[in-house]
């Protein structure tokens, strides 16, 4: 049988599942955007809320701007919740749905008493039925596999982007410009270094500072 790309992403959030419980405990804070380009843009007056937001969501630890300590498994903490919670709503959903009403034991039923049976598991159960995997219950209909997907790769990201796996790209607004005048992008994101640089003149700013001008 071939996996399916949704079966294949469920997987991976199950597989990355124990790096988000490791996660919790890292408390490290990452000053980002660096003092040369917070100091720069801190200068010229720059408290734009969208481009704020934008900074947290491409830098390290999208919960800080520059130092403000703000502990990083509270963000950590936010995904999983949330991402538990929609792998639970779309089990239950499916197994309300397609799950047949006569009694077994069969390892695949999905149970809606009892204890809930983690992220891991659910997400597992949801790559089953993506696949077809027999089950007591009838197949996905072709809706069903269209909102799946969606919610796997919703799912995915999130956890990647939690873990500093998803790569992440934003220029800055006209009104946030290099003192050459050219629009400033911000990028980071997927274990890369965080950059921003000047479309205009190509300065560069890393953590270390501004390294090409």
């Amino acid at each position: 049988m071939t996996t399916t790309a949704t079966a294949q992403q469920l997987q991976t959030v199950a597989l990355l599942w124990p790096d988000l419980h490791e996660a919790l405990a890292d408390r490290t804070q990452h000053a980002w955007p660096p003092p040369q380009l917070r100091n720069y843009l801190d200068a010229l007056g720059h408290h734009d809320p969208t481009d704020a937001a934008a900074l947290r969501a491409l830098e390290r630890n999208p919960d800080q701007l520059g130092t403000r300590p703000v502990p990083v498994n509270l963000r950590i903490m936010d995904t999983m919740r949330a991402v538990e919670a929609v792998l639970y709503e779309t089990a239950d959903q499916i197994a309300a749905a397609n799950q047949h009403n006569v009694h077994t034991s069969h390892p695949h039923r999905w149970s809606f008493t009892g204890r809930r049976p983690g992220a891991i598991h659910t997400a597992l159960w949801l790559a089953a039925r993506a696949d077809g995997v027999f089950w007591p219950g009838r197949a996905l209909t072709e809706p069903q596999h269209r909102h799946l997907g969606r919610i796997a790769r919703e799912a995915l990201h999130r956890v990647e982007t939690a873990l500093d796996l998803a790569h992440g790209q934003r220029e800055l607004s006209g009104d946030h410009r290099c003192p050459c005048g050219g629009r400033i992008v911000i990028r980071g994101g997927g274990g890369d270094q965080p950059t921003a640089n000047c479309r205009g003149c190509g300065a560069l700013w890393t953590e270390r500072g501004i390294v090409a001008a």
